[in-house]
């Protein structure tokens, strides 16, 4: 722990009847994904959608118990939602956030395989106006916060493409452009992301006219190594605990205690629950042939309610 303990009281009652609540995300605020493989296809972009279009795309996708995958794309890409009632902070964990994690039995470590950590911000509607305010939100403080192989304060930007230059083929049969969307971070590091042979759609959000855009944020070690040493197979290793897409939906991994809810300068706070949550991904790496490591959301349900 560092330092004190924040404690905000409220009363929230439990109790209400069946059927009053859904356990499921009533709602998407907000949605800017990062570049990536799978962006303008989950969700999926049509010619003209608006920035609003696409929050729309997003909730359709994540509202409600027959939710589907968004994909975050790269570090920073983040979606908001929330739920109908205030998601209680009870003993123990307290929601799920669902992804595409899986453990791979070929991966040498157990809990390894496909594991692409996002960082998980969490609101309680203090003043109740129904949507989040820029000063209630709280980081969940997962495993890897306090490690000096965290880093705070993270800044990237990414900056748009021209769709039509010639490509600059790498040495691998997947790479159709190594020098494709170029960025840079706050600490000195730049570079190009990689179109692969895969996915040959735009991989900047058509819907951004913006020359750049740029994320801050918590960013963690990255966690994908080539356990083949050939680039063959990549895996990525789970953390261990407070993450979303970083455990496979029926591992307790993928399960959220409220209380481990921190403010900026890293003290815990005692929030009585929650209402909204924020979901962004949380490394900048590239897992060879795999693409970007990128957070995929698909749905959340309060825990507490059955």
């Amino acid at each position: 722990m560092n330092g004190s303990v924040k404690t905000y009281n409220s009363k929230i009652v439990v109790n209400h009847e069946t059927g009053t609540y859904s356990k499921y995300i009533s709602n998407v605020f907000d949605f800017r994904p990062a570049v990536g493989q799978f962006m303008n296809e989950i969700p999926e972009y049509a010619p003209g959608n608006t920035a609003a279009d696409m929050i729309q795309r997003a909730r359709e996708s994540l509202v409600g118990g027959n939710s589907t995958m968004i994909s975050l794309g790269g570090y920073g890409g983040y979606v908001v939602f929330g739920f109908d009632h205030t998601v209680p902070n009870m003993n123990g964990r307290d929601f799920k956030i669902l992804g595409n994690a899986f453990f791979a039995s070929d991966a040498n470590d157990s809990r390894s395989g496909s594991c692409e950590p996002g960082i998980i911000m969490v609101a309680y509607d203090r003043n109740k106006n129904g949507k989040p305010d820029d000063n209630e939100w709280y980081e969940i403080a997962g495993s890897e916060y306090f490690k000096n192989t965290t880093v705070k304060n993270f800044n990237i930007t990414y900056f748009k493409p021209n769709e039509n230059k010639p490509p600059v083929p790498g040495s691998e049969f997947w790479q159709a452009d190594v020098e494709y969307i170029k960025w840079q971070d706050n600490l000195g590091n730049n570079g190009f992301k990689t179109r692969n042979a895969f996915h040959s759609q735009s991989y900047y959000p058509l819907w951004l006219s913006d020359s750049s855009y740029s994320f801050s944020g918590t960013k963690l070690q990255n966690n994908f190594y080539d356990q083949s040493g050939t680039g063959n197979y990549w895996v990525g290793k789970s953390y261990e605990y407070g993450y979303a897409d970083n455990a496979p939906n029926t591992d307790e991994a993928s399960n959220i205690d409220i209380s481990w809810a921190v403010d900026r300068n890293g003290n815990y706070v005692k929030l009585p629950g929650v209402d909204f949550v924020k979901v962004y991904t949380g490394t900048n790496q590239e897992a060879g042939w795999l693409g970007e490591v990128s957070t995929e959301v698909a749905g959340a349900y309060d825990l507490h309610l059955k």
